[in-house]
Order: structure tokens, then C-alpha cells, then sequence
């Protein structure tokens, strides 16, 4: 019995760190242009889209690209961005959705001329918070970590140190979708470009402890 539980806990502490198969994926409002090029994502955003819900400015809308691959359990996920943001709100970065009343977007929002770190929360409602930044930036990375039922979200300029942005609530076991997305409410679209998308399974924090406790 020790044996066999043993080699369960090793089995579910093995990582999966391949990259994402992108040809595999699935698209939720696919845009009219776009192409797959190596390990990178290439799209012409749709124009006059985005995701928000009701507050602050009264509407709801749940029509920009978002190409997705579905998830159950605790993952980290990570990937790269860069866009030709013009106007006002141009938005790119990666989105994890539970349904169209629960979801996380989190990326580059170009407010005012300036780049910011955005991130989205809806449950029911939607809530942004931003960090702007002092210089325009080619590209960056962000990186999600789902725990229990908390989503932890990171921005990185090199892959290698990585910030926490924000940390919001997300239901824990039920299978969520996790992609890429691109919104441009204020304008006729621009290209966004999403490379080394990546999702990695993490084991199950209740189940490794549970196995922990009750070796035998």
C-alpha cells in the first residue's frame, strides 16, 4: 500500500512543460484575418470589441477574439505579447474564462498614449486595475497561476523575473478556457502577435497533501 501510494504522488508531482499545440485550439469570436506561424499567434483584431460587464460604463459586451484551450485542475500559464496598438484601449494579453460572467483578462491596454499593465476581473460585473509604464515596451510576458481558488497574475519584460500584478478569486474545480485574446473598442483594429503560449499542469495542492498525510 505505501508503495502504491508513493508512486501515486510521484506520478501526479511530474509536470508537463511542453508548449501549447496551437493548431489545436478553439476560437470564441474568430476574428476575419489571422495565422498561425511557428509558435506564434498572428491576428488582425476585430474592430469595436471588447469584454466588459455593466460597470461604470453601463454596457455589456462579449465580442473579441479569444483562442482557447480548456483546463481543469491548477496549471501556470505564460505567454508572450506584442501589438501595433493605435487608439484608445487597444488591448492584447491572455484571458482565462469560466463563463461569460467569470473571467480574468490581463495584459498591454494602451490608455492615452501611454502602456499599461491591465487586468480585468468579471464576476457578474467587471473591475480593471492598471499599472502604467514610464516607456513603450516591443513586448512582454505574462504568466497566471491557479491555486485552489485563486488566480496569481504576473508580468515579466524578459521571462526571467517575473512581478505579481494582481491576485483575484476564481471558482476552484470546474474546468476553465485559457488563451490569448485582443480587443479594440475605440478603433478599426490592429495586428496582436502572441508566441510561446504555455500551459503547465500543477498537481492537485488537496490531493498531494491528502496523499502526504495518509502514507502507509
Amino acid at each position: 500500500m505505501k508503495k502504491i501510494a508513493l508512486f501515486a504522488l510521484a506520478a501526479i508531482t511530474c509536470q508537463w512543460a511542453g508548449a501549447q499545440t496551437l493548431e489545436k485550439m478553439n476560437w470564441f469570436n474568430e476574428p476575419a484575418n489571422w495565422e498561425i506561424n511557428g509558435n506564434s499567434l498572428i491576428m488582425d483584431v476585430t474592430p469595436k470589441s471588447d469584454y466588459w460587464r455593466i460597470s461604470h460604463y453601463g454596457f455589456t459586451v462579449d465580442d473579441a477574439p479569444f483562442y482557447f484551450a480548456e483546463y481543469g485542475g491548477e496549471f501556470e500559464a505564460k505567454v508572450k505579447i506584442s501589438g501595433d496598438y493605435k487608439v484608445r484601449f487597444d488591448q492584447a494579453g491572455m484571458m482565462i474564462r469560466l463563463d461569460h460572467e467569470n473571467y480574468i483578462k490581463t495584459g498591454i491596454e494602451f490608455v492615452d498614449g501611454k502602456y499599461n499593465l491591465s487586468t480585468v476581473v468579471s464576476h457578474t460585473t467587471s473591475d480593471w486595475s492598471v499599472i502604467s509604464l514610464d516607456r513603450p515596451v516591443d513586448f512582454i510576458w505574462i504568466k497566471a497561476v491557479r491555486r485552489l481558488d485563486a488566480i496569481e497574475i504576473f508580468y515579466s519584460f524578459d521571462d526571467k523575473e517575473y512581478h505579481m500584478m494582481r491576485n483575484a478569486w476564481m471558482q476552484a474545480n470546474h474546468p476553465v478556457r485559457i488563451g490569448m485574446f485582443a480587443a479594440c473598442p475605440d478603433g478599426d483594429g490592429f495586428k496582436a502577435t502572441f508566441s510561446d503560449f504555455r500551459v503547465t499542469h500543477l498537481p492537485d495542492k488537496v490531493r498531494t497533501d491528502w496523499l502526504l498525510r495518509n502514507q502507509e
